[in-house]
């Protein structure tokens, strides 16, 4: 759907009328390698799509927002009262997080009419939620003149899924959507928030995301879990060396200091987050050196320390990355995002892209009895106005 085809549907919806209609974009995301790391204070490698979600806005005078989405039925006219108050499970919550974490910065907003329309495919992983945040940060900051920079939107962004949604994400995901650039992933620090954009340059090669479309339904509870589980290392550790975040740590730190975590699962979670850092910063060094045959080692040695480390992956993830890997031309395969179904991201020769669909999709089918759906991935600008 095009813009002009998405003024017409917010016309058809809300009425005619004089005042502007803006229109913004914020996109999803695709991690290439540092996963789950991002809120134990690591580096992570995110790139930004040109998928995501688009914003239709328009300033009423009013105390309502009104929230419609072309993706979901459910839609609500939300008094001022009521701004700052959950509303069930509905995705409407995603927005109005925003709208709290604006509010409790002492901003003053105004009734609005939006309409949201994502081409990202909702559950996979792809970060739609941090799509929908930033995009509402974005239209906030513009219509209401509060002159935040992108950092902070990502901040507040974050705030808001953490706080009023109620899932303990990292800050990644949103960052990704507001910081991208063209064709350059971001190498992160989540601890400190300095990144540097390095240019991708794949030589011959894409990247194919490859959608489970298996229904997340553990993603969210297994998420905070695996949060938990972290914060239990830190505290194991604490008893002989000070530490607030798994991420202060290297690999050799942690494998002189690993005797002092007792359990045997709390271990393999804090094995995963240092080794996963350390393999972020390895594969990071491989893309600027051109090396991509180690760039694509780390990337299956991320999937495999998820899999049997942080246990995040699933018999439907494991056979995409399976299956990918037999395919001559395969570079590297693995998960990418919070697991438990998803999507998978893989480095492909350009040449074997269709034997790669081909040969992964037919298997896949025959294995787990659903249908896979491929994206050869371009890498595109972080949220923005678009007229």
């Amino acid at each position: 759907m095009d813009i002009n085809q998405l003024k017409k549907q917010f016309k058809s919806i809300y009425g005619e009328s004089k005042d502007e209609i803006r229109t913004y974009f914020a996109p999803g995301r695709v991690n290439l390698i540092g996963e789950h790391v991002d809120y134990n204070g690591g580096y992570v490698f995110p790139c930004a799509l040109s998928l995501g979600t688009y914003i239709l806005a328009r300033q009423v005078q009013s105390d309502t927002i009104s929230f419609t989405s072309e993706n979901y039925d459910f839609r609500a006219s939300i008094s001022r009262s009521d701004w700052q108050i959950k509303h069930g499970n509905h995705w409407i919550n995603y927005p109005l997080g925003v709208v709290d974490q604006f509010l409790k910065k002492g901003f003053s907003l105004g009734g609005l009419q939006l309409l949201f329309y994502g081409d990202l495919p909702n559950g996979a992983g792809l970060s739609s939620s941090a799509s929908v945040e930033m995009g509402t940060a974005v239209l906030l900051n513009d219509i209401f003149s509060c002159q935040l920079d992108g950092v902070e939107l990502a901040r507040m962004s974050q705030k808001a899924e953490n706080q009023f949604v109620g899932v303990n994400c990292g800050i990644m995901d949103q960052f990704a959507s507001g910081m991208g650039k063209k064709d350059h992933a971001i190498y992160l620090d989540c601890s400190s928030l300095k990144y540097e954009l390095v240019p991708i340059k794949l030589n011959g090669n894409k990247l194919v995301i490859a959608n489970t479309n298996k229904p997340r339904k553990l993603a969210d509870s297994k998420y905070n879990e695996r949060r938990s589980e972290c914060d239990k290392a830190v505290e194991f550790i604490n008893k002989v060396k000070s530490i607030n975040l798994l991420g202060e740590l290297s690999l050799k730190d942690f494998n002189e200091l690993s005797k002092v975590i007792s359990d045997n699962t709390i271990l393999r979670r804090a094995r995963h987050v240092v080794s996963e850092i350390e393999r972020t910063n390895e594969a990071v060094q491989a893309l600027k050196s051109g090396n991509l045959i180690q760039f694509g080692q780390l990337m299956n040695a991320s999937h495999d320390s998820l899999r049997d480390d942080y246990e995040v992956t699933g018999i439907e993830l494991d056979t995409l990355v399976d299956e990918a890997r037999k395919v001559e031309g395969t570079i590297g395969s693995r998960m990418t995002g919070a697991g438990f179904g998803g999507c998978t991201v893989n480095l492909v020769n350009e040449l074997a892209i269709d034997r790669f669909i081909s040969n992964v999709g037919e298997n896949y089918k025959t294995k787990v009895n659903l249908e896979a759906d491929f994206y050869v991935a371009d890498i595109g600008d972080g949220e923005k106005r678009i007229d």
